[in-house]
């Protein structure tokens, strides 16, 4: 989406983000009307609403055209079908956030429950969790089975509550075992 395309969509959202405007729309879908009839309507002054129909005029929503002494509006619904065609697809919202850095959030849990290596407290938050047994299941390496007793050393390393620890990496999927504690192995994703 360009730097134009990202513009123009907040300045429609600007624009409507205007209870009369809407209710504007809302009248002008139902047939083309003047200001006077929209003051009367809308109970505002004439000038106010003028001032709404410029606004919504300079987006392309509306068309003016002129019926004796008096200026008719009407929506422009081709422009509000291309507006929503052209840049309210998810596809093109979605590019709005490319500059966005996705792993912030993930940093910031981090730098909340670590101080240097050590995991200060286990998450209570599930969301949180997760993030740290992430951090966690990535001291192990793939396709290596570890006993019990070595998957707690690591673990310690890191944590005195190891029995939790690797309890929640079995439980989201992290690792798996074999029964009668057997082997413990980092899960491939």
């Amino acid at each position: 989406m360009s730097e134009q395309d990202i513009q123009t969509l907040l300045s429609f959202f600007k624009t409507l983000a205007n209870e009369n405007r809407l209710k504007i729309i809302g009248l002008l879908t139902n047939q083309e009307r003047s200001v006077e009839e929209l003051s009367s309507l809308l109970n505002l002054k004439e000038p106010t609403v003028s001032h709404h129909m410029a606004k919504l005029k300079e987006i392309g929503l509306v068309r003016m055209y002129p019926d004796g002494n008096t200026h008719l509006y009407k929506l422009n619904s081709e422009a509000l079908q291309r507006m929503s065609k052209d840049i309210l697809t998810t596809k093109q919202l979605s590019v709005i956030t490319q500059d966005i850095n996705y792993d912030a959030w993930e940093l910031k849990v981090l730098n909340t429950f670590l101080d240097g290596e050590q995991l200060k407290a286990i998450p209570v938050s599930r969301k949180k969790r997760q993030v740290i047994l992430e951090w966690l299941v990535n001291k192990f390496e793939k396709g290596i089975k570890y006993s019990e007793k070595d998957v707690n050393e690591v673990i310690a390393r890191y944590h005195p509550d190891y029995a939790t620890l690797r309890r929640e990496f079995i439980m989201n999927k992290m690792m798996d075992r074999e029964g009668g504690g057997g082997a413990y192995w980092r899960v491939e994703e």
